[in-house]
């Protein structure tokens, strides 16, 4: 506004300066030229001041913009260092897991050698065992090898009257042919097992079912190998398990038969390899 009246007071001055009468078409013509100039400078004035507001905001923006930089450098400088931190701890968590790997491996090895000479000597006692008994391999014995123990099987008519508990002469004579080789293999368990077909127990005094014979029929064994074979009866058990774990599920006379037997199972003794699994 100062401006203009500047404008006016200087196109006044213009006026009565000059000695030149001016004419009334030149006079309307100069007054048309303020009115132009004072447009302009209206016009122009608005333009300055939406600039200026622009200019403020722009600041205003500006400040916001860095102060967001300003955080999200803070966050990139928080991410990095917990990315170094995981780093660290994973790399400490790596070695940690591979150094318990590198041990479970070990233990692995070490059980494997085991079962390994377990089964190399259980093998050998076996194809010692079937030599020694070859001859009451026709007459109901038979030597194999499961599960890395070796099983000798003897028919109850190898070993038993029917319905007796007694071990007949036969009999003894296998199982000291068994017990001489045991004792010279003191790192051999023994289990003996009593096992009975499915026909009901009758007339036998005292003993009530099959449950009875089978028990009894094994400590009969187990009592003949410590007593009188001289086997230690610490690494000796004896049980009875009646009819159920029959070799045949046929009910003739033959299947009968071979499921009427006792089981001697020997097995390596395995405290080395229990402590391993431990």
């Amino acid at each position: 506004m100062r401006i203009k009246i500047l404008l006016t007071f200087a196109f006044s001055a213009l006026l009565l300066s000059s000695c030149v009468v001016m004419s009334k078409k030149k006079y309307q013509k100069l007054l048309s030229d303020q009115d132009s100039l004072s447009g302009g400078w209206g016009t122009a004035q608005v333009k300055i001041e939406s600039l200026e507001e622009e200019m403020a905001r722009l600041k205003r923006d500006t400040a916001n913009l860095h102060q967001k930089v300003s955080g999200l450098n803070k966050e990139l400088d928080d991410l990095r260092g917990n990315y170094a931190t995981l780093r660290s701890n994973s790399s400490s968590e790596i070695n940690k897991l591979s150094a318990d790997l590198k041990r479970r491996e070990q233990r692995l090895k070490e059980v494997e050698d085991m079962i390994k000479k377990r089964d190399e000597a259980s093998n050998a006692l076996k194809n010692k065992l079937q030599k020694a008994l070859l001859g009451f391999q026709d007459k109901g014995l038979t030597v194999e090898m499961r599960d890395g123990k070796v099983y000798v099987s003897l028919t109850d008519k190898l070993l038993f009257a029917s319905g007796s508990i007694v071990i007949d002469e036969r009999g003894k004579q296998a199982l000291h042919e068994l017990a001489v080789i045991l004792n010279t293999q003191p790192e051999i368990n023994i289990a003996v097992e009593g096992h009975t077909d499915n026909q009901r127990v009758v007339n036998l005094g005292q003993i009530k079912d099959n449950w009875d014979l089978s028990v009894l029929r094994a400590t009969s064994v187990v009592r003949f190998l410590t007593t009188e074979q001289k086997i230690s009866p610490n690494r000796i058990i004896a049980t009875g398990k009646g009819e159920y774990q029959p070799i045949s599920s046929d009910n003739s006379a033959d299947a009968r038969s071979k499921n009427r037997r006792i089981e001697i199972v020997l097995s390596p003794k395995l405290d080395e390899l229990y402590n391993l699994l431990n």
